[in-house]
């Protein structure tokens, strides 16, 4: 079993280091303006459920204040790896972790990772957090089958694992067709980095009301606690179309429109 997963840890962290190694030098990601979201977008709040569909915003009303994500200036390499439209057989869906194209951060130690299926599954999918230092994985999850369609997430607490400050961990939701053979998994990554937290952002957040929670998070450039503040509202709020309004714009700024529509 130890063997099993050593293995395991580096095939992960080979495939990290290869597309690292192609990306060459990391540029510096520039904020742009956030687009008019699609409405009708379809999520989940628990891992093994997904959430239900939203109301339609009445005609007429006033479009709602979207949230700006401003990328770290340092433009730390290892961003969002693979998703897409792939399977196999009749099973062919878009997977894709809630990441952006660059190394996104937290401020807490025990951050909520997000990630998306288009399709329901009876695969077999599960969820590996990987320190690139390490030998053995952080956090190895198998999901309960079978996996509905849409947004789930999976809470770090609950597995009580803790982040270090400064570590860029890799992280992976994998599916697999053939559980007994790993190099046909159908994968997709991201990277997340634990950075400390600024006075300034501690002081606005005691400050601010709960809707403006995610739009702080985002400006500041910690997107792994901009999109679950928003993701939070959603799940409190599921009929309330301007919360998926504004996750909707926020996943488009980093390349995940795809995951909105």
């Amino acid at each position: 079993m130890r063997a099993s997963k050593m293995a395991r840890v580096i095939f992960l962290s080979g495939l990290a280091a290869m597309i690292m190694a192609s990306t060459g030098r990391a540029q510096e990601p520039k904020p742009t303006e956030p687009p008019q979201p699609s409405q009708g977008q379809k999520g989940a709040p628990a891992a093994s459920r997904e959430e239900p569909a939203p109301a339609p915003q009445a005609q007429g009303s006033t479009a709602p204040a979207l949230p700006t994500y401003r990328p770290p200036l340092r433009g730390a390499p290892g961003g969002r790896v693979g998703g897409g439209t792939r399977g196999t057989g009749r099973e062919v869906f878009l997977l894709s972790v809630l990441a952006p194209d660059h190394t996104g951060l937290t401020v807490h130690e025990q951050p909520t990772l997000y990630w998306f299926i288009s399709r329901p599954t009876t695969l077999p999918v599960e969820l590996t957090v990987v320190d690139p230092q390490g030998s053995q994985p952080v956090l190895e999850v198998r999901i309960p089958s079978p996996v509905q369609a849409g947004i789930h997430h999976l809470r770090l607490a609950d597995h009580g694992v803790r982040l270090a400050p400064g570590v860029a961990y890799r992280w992976y939701v994998a599916v697999a067709p053939d559980p007994d053979r790993r190099s046909r998994d159908i994968l997709a990554g991201g990277a997340i980095e634990r950075v400390e937290f600024p006075d300034e952002l501690r002081r606005e957040l005691a400050q601010a009301e709960t809707g403006a929670v995610p739009f702080l998070y985002a400006q500041a450039g910690i997107w792994y606690d901009a999109l679950a503040a928003i993701s939070e509202l959603v799940e409190a709020a599921p009929n309330e179309p301007r919360f998926r309004q504004q996750r909707t714009a926020l996943m488009a700024q980093v390349g995940l429109a795809e995951v909105g529509q």
